[in-house]
């Protein structure tokens, strides 16, 4: 790499272990700012807590002997003669930083392995490449901020009557989903909503219903709503060309017509998992041959770059009027490559995902 590069490698990473320890000093002292040496004390403490005991002896121990000076002594050779010798605690007190390190590192190594087994599990969870849905041309895309992502997004055929004729033209439901917080917590929330809703989208039922479902089930699993997920469901009907939706808590889609005209899809209710007893009505549209659907999660428009500025849903508006005689799949990379040029070197700190459709 060159240095440039480990120098933005270097800011990105102190910047983000920044923000992950500030966040346990402001926890324990909401909106205060103390002196300069205040907030050191506090930082050290944040940094000792993420030890273990024995790893905190190491780390004070290692700093101890780091301050001390160097102690000369005396000493009588096999000759009779009268020798100086030096003993550098400093040199015992590095070997014993560099032990701690390689300790963290081990730990690093281990939960860095079973992130990437986690990873590859969520990934069968979620389609590799769209389905066939007669009448639209579909392309997604998801980049998690850690290993492992809260985001979900799916689209699969639901038949209304198991019992009807295999000639039938089926539904599909198109579904995205964010839960709330990031990396192995929100992976394994994830996980459960892929679940329920893969098990109850096979019961025939209108969608309303289905998300009143998932809202119960969410509920169960939410610790008091603290782990709730925006979702936004969908059911295409490919013979009338409609699309009914429930939108619960999640970004509000983007419709934009042939003509040009823009729509968002906001019929809905609260998040799943706040409310038990939540409604949560449907809307339908129609769409037709040239509309888009973009469907995204709240890291796409939330993405900052360097001066904390938000990418924007203007943005994406404006890439979407600019572009739409490219197909889903172009449009797609266009969105992406054009979020990538304004965050620039800046961390990405929630999942990304963006579902592009367009109606043939």
């Amino acid at each position: 790499m060159e240095l440039g590069q480990l120098w933005r490698q270097f800011k990105a990473d102190a910047r983000a272990s920044y923000r992950f320890y500030q966040r346990d000093v402001d926890a324990r002292e909401p909106g205060q700012r103390g002196s300069f040496f205040h907030r050191v004390q506090e930082f050290s403490w944040a940094i000792l807590e993420k030890l273990t005991p024995a790893r905190r002896v190491l780390l004070l121990l290692g700093m101890v002997l780091l301050l001390l000076p160097s102690t000369s002594f005396t000493y009588q050779n096999k000759a009779g003669g009268v020798q100086i010798g030096q003993f550098d605690l400093r040199f015992y007190g590095g070997v014993l930083l560099f032990l701690l390190l390689m300790l963290e590192v081990a730990d690093r190594v281990t939960m860095k392995r079973d992130l990437e087994i986690a990873r590859d599990i969520q990934q069968w969870l979620v389609p590799a490449n769209p389905p066939d849905v007669p009448g639209l041309k579909i392309a997604f895309a998801a980049r998690p901020a850690n290993t492992v992502a809260g985001d979900f997004y799916d689209v699969f055929a639901r038949q209304d009557n198991p019992q009807a004729a295999s000639s039938q033209t089926p539904k599909f439901l198109i579904a995205v989903a964010d839960v709330a917080g990031k990396s192995i917590p929100a992976a394994l929330l994830m996980a459960t909503f892929q679940a329920s809703l893969k098990t109850l989208s096979a019961i025939p039922c209108p969608l309303s219903d289905l998300t009143q479902g998932m809202n119960r089930y969410a509920c169960s699993n939410s610790q008091d709503g603290r782990r709730f997920t925006t979702a936004f469901l969908s059911e295409f009907d490919p013979s009338a060309r409609a699309l009914t939706y429930v939108n619960a808590g999640h970004n509000a889609p983007i419709v934009q017509r042939e003509s040009g005209a823009v729509e968002h899809l906001s019929e809905g209710g609260l998040p799943l998992g706040i409310l038990i007893d939540g409604q949560y009505p449907s809307a339908t549209i129609t769409l037709q041959p040239g509309d888009w659907l973009v469907i995204f999660t709240d890291g796409l428009v939330e993405a900052v770059n360097a001066t904390d500025e938000e990418f924007g849903e203007p943005r994406l508006l404006a890439i979407l009027r600019t572009n739409s005689h490219l197909g889903p799949q172009d449009l797609l990379k266009r969105v992406m490559a054009e979020l990538e040029t304004f965050v620039g070197a800046t961390a990405q700190h929630d999942d990304i995902t963006c579902v592009v459709i367009k109606a043939q």
